[in-house]
């Protein structure tokens, strides 16, 4: 047939592509069930599982079942960091896409505190942790199966597309929230939020059907071949790859903490300090997450070309800065100012999140990589990611002013600007 590919390049590029889609929907649809909880933990959780407490605490318990999800996803990358790299690539991926729809849809249905009292915030929690460990599995699964099938030249534009499936993660999670805002209206609190995380099930549907047509990579299908596979990926790493591990958490501190203060704490903050209307604020985080599915993959793109570690550099030294000006911004009331603040924190975030999977996938060779990149991906969900709100909402209960927290964030950027000076790269048979 005319249509097929015709030669192993062919095959190989068919492959590609299909690889390609299959991570960045299937990200795409992990992340919308993770961040979509996020989302509820700062607009609709305080009230309807703590709602005898008082603002501040309210808003800390709920971010710290929200905390539970990255603490857990070190525990998944280590689970279907094994699956992945002793059965393959591809069970890990749907096993983790599975898992995360029905921890969602569980979100969903556990009754508030009216109907249970505490018990509905024990169940939200555990819930939470399920999503943690399935979205810490999913990445590591998501980058290889991508840049694996990628050539050397290319691997940062393959890599980022994974990386591309959290803004589109995002975007759908806030468009549902959105959307049930509008629809639910007065009762977005009692039913409202609960629709989108019920229909995250129509999205896992669609991810698994594509997923289950890709195949298994040539490094790792080498690999497994040449008998390279080791009987506990995740002990060799920690034994003999502990440096890169450590390092490739710190080099993501800097975009990392940021990220969720951009996407989560941001949500607070505006509505409450700033006192602004919760659908004033929504569109704008839209806006942000559109732009970053263009520039996250030209970031990667540019990787390819300039190198990995000098566009993680730029953006890093950018983040030095501009969260000082961010929240300049926030705090001026404009909403010309407002709107650059939240639309541009996307394009100086992804210079460090287009290309961080392909340099952290190539500092792990191929027979524990799926081990190696997940744990040092997902550390830093406990170390950075996870606290991140936590401490910006303490910060500024502390101090009075958003300052701290653009010191909190450039902090975590000069962190990973000494780590990604200590990291060397050098695992490049991706493309074997």
């Amino acid at each position: 047939m005319s249509g097929e590919p015709t030669s192993g390049t062919d095959l190989r590029a068919a492959q590609l592509r299909r690889a390609v889609v299959a991570s960045a929907v299937g990200t795409a649809v992990e992340w919308y069930d993770f961040f979509l909880y996020g989302l509820a933990a700062a607009l609709v959780f305080p009230k309807t599982f703590f709602p005898e407490s008082d603002p501040y605490t309210g808003t800390l318990l709920s971010f710290s079942t929200y905390f539970v999800g990255f603490a857990s996803r070190p525990i998944g990358a280590a689970l279907f960091g094994h699956l992945g790299d002793r059965v393959g690539r591809k069970a890990s991926l749907i096993a983790t896409l599975v898992l995360m729809g029905v921890a969602t849809m569980s979100i969903g249905l556990v009754p508030g505190y009216d109907s249970i009292g505490i018990s509905g915030a024990l169940l939200l929690t555990l819930a939470r942790a399920v999503q943690g460990i399935a979205v810490g599995g999913e990445w590591g699964g998501s980058v290889l199966i991508a840049a694996e099938w990628s050539r050397r030249g290319g691997r940062g534009l393959a890599a980022s597309w994974p990386q591309w499936g959290a803004p589109a993660g995002l975007l759908l999670a806030y468009g549902a929230l959105y959307l049930a805002t509008r629809a639910s209206g007065d009762a977005f609190l009692d039913w409202g939020w609960r629709a989108p995380f019920v229909a995250s099930a129509l999205l896992v549907a669609v991810g698994f059907w594509i997923r289950i047509g890709i195949e298994e990579p040539p490094a790792f299908a080498k690999m497994r071949a040449e008998g390279r596979s080791v009987r506990a990926p995740v002990v060799h790493v920690l034994r003999h790859h502990w440096r890169e591990v450590l390092l490739t958490t710190f080099v993501r501190t800097g975009q990392q903490a940021p990220f969720y203060i951009f996407s989560v704490f941001v949500l607070s903050y505006a509505t409450g300090t700033l006192e602004l209307a919760r659908d004033d604020v929504l569109p704008l985080v839209l806006a942000a997450a559109a732009v970053s599915m263009v520039t996250i993959p030209l970031a990667g793109h540019l990787s390819d070309r300039l190198g990995r570690r000098r566009v993680v550099a730029i953006g890093c030294a950018l983040m030095l800065i501009w969260p000082f000006v961010y929240f300049e911004l926030l705090s001026s009331g404009a909403a010309l100012a407002m709107g650059a603040a939240i639309i541009l924190s996307g394009p100086i975030h992804d210079l460090q999140y287009g290309p961080q999977a392909a340099l952290i996938a190539e500092s792990f060779p191929a027979h524990v990589r799926y081990s190696g990149s997940s744990l040092g991906y997902q550390l830093a969900s406990v170390t950075a990611g996870g606290p991140a709100p936590l401490i910006a909402t303490w910060l500024m209960h502390e101090f009075h002013s958003p300052r701290a927290i653009a010191v909190y964030m450039s902090a975590c950027a000069a962190i990973s600007l000494f780590a990604l000076a200590l990291l060397r790269p050098q695992h490049s048979d991706a493309d074997d």
